[in-house]
């Protein structure tokens, strides 16, 4: 199998972990959300720290601060990553997990609509059309259902603006992504530490809860290290197609396992997203193709030259 076989196989792989993971943190409704954040965040830094220490590349996470534009660009892209997972936890635990992977549908076409507007991007009219099919189901939801889909909505535009920061950091994906966990550390263990303080701490109260928060850290690193591994070898339309295999798998968790309620507005927004992302999709393969014909010709164009 080759670098691209791999990578693909690393990718289906993360996109399965966090598809499925709502079935985890469901284990852990007894604690509260900031509590599970912190352990998250925790022990995946911890993870991550052994990681770049047998890399030997724990000084890039030092050298990775220097200068107050990219450590302000760092802290901001935190906030927004651990607003992501903060209201992603309680969408699992306050049974809104059919919202969640409606979020993160809607995610790669706000994406796109950030790119347009905060970069200039170019978008083709077959994206227009799928960011206003992914609009026209949010505004079918709120009407059938009375409110907006708050959670859809902070988890799709958090982690949309989550990519545009990142965008303007120039480090490579598990460093960028351990810098952010560190630069919140004092938070994270604050938390913990007024937890167990006031005696309510979650931790050491009984083994399998204590395992399963030791456990959310590998549930975050690996995943991660998974997508940047495929990031570097898989074209980026072919990453774009199989992201949708994580709200899926989310999808069918909240309602087949779940039981959560699917209300015919629900199937109208959702018929629509879906239509979206077969369009938003089509389009990026067909980007990726033209691209690859292009870069072919001017490699013919610069053989004969030479």
């Amino acid at each position: 199998m080759g670098e691209v076989g791999r990578g693909i196989l690393a990718m289906i792989g993360a996109c399965v972990v966090w598809g499925l993971s709502p079935l985890y943190y469901k284990l852990l409704t007894h604690v509260p959300p900031p509590e599970v954040l912190s352990h998250r965040t925790l022990w995946s830094v911890l993870l991550f720290g052994v990681y770049l220490t047998l890399q030997g590349r724990l000084g890039e996470l030092l050298r990775a601060y220097s200068g107050l534009r990219q450590t302000g660009l760092i802290l901001l892209a935190a906030l927004m990553i651990s607003l992501n997972w903060l209201v992603f936890i309680f969408s699992v635990q306050a049974g809104h997990v059919t919202e969640a992977s409606l979020g993160y549908y809607i995610f790669p076409l706000m994406a796109v609509l950030a790119g347009r507007f905060m970069f200039a991007e170019q978008l083709a009219r077959a994206q227009w059309l799928a960011i206003g099919l992914a609009a026209l189901a949010v505004l079918v939801l709120t009407w059938g259902l009375g409110v907006a889909p708050w959670v859809a909505l902070i988890l799709s535009t958090s982690f949309a603006l989550y990519g545009a920061v990142k965008k303007g950091l120039a480090l490579g994906p598990v460093i960028s992504v351990t810098t952010e966990i560190v630069i919140l550390m004092p938070i994270f263990l604050s938390v913990l530490a007024w937890a167990h303080l006031r005696g309510a701490g979650a931790f050491g109260a009984d083994l399998t809860t204590s395992l399963l928060l030791i456990g959310s850290g590998p549930l975050t690193a690996i995943p991660l290290i998974l997508f940047s591994y495929a990031a570097r070898r898989v074209p980026l339309s072919t990453v774009g197609v199989l992201q949708y295999i994580n709200p899926t798998l989310q999808f069918l968790c909240a309602v087949l396992v779940f039981g959560e309620i699917f209300t015919p507005w629900h199937g109208v927004a959702f018929a629509l997203i879906w239509l979206a992302v077969a369009v938003f999709s089509l389009s990026l393969l067909r980007q990726d193709r033209l691209a690859r014909r292009a870069a072919m010709a001017a490699t013919g164009v610069s053989t004969q030259v030479r």
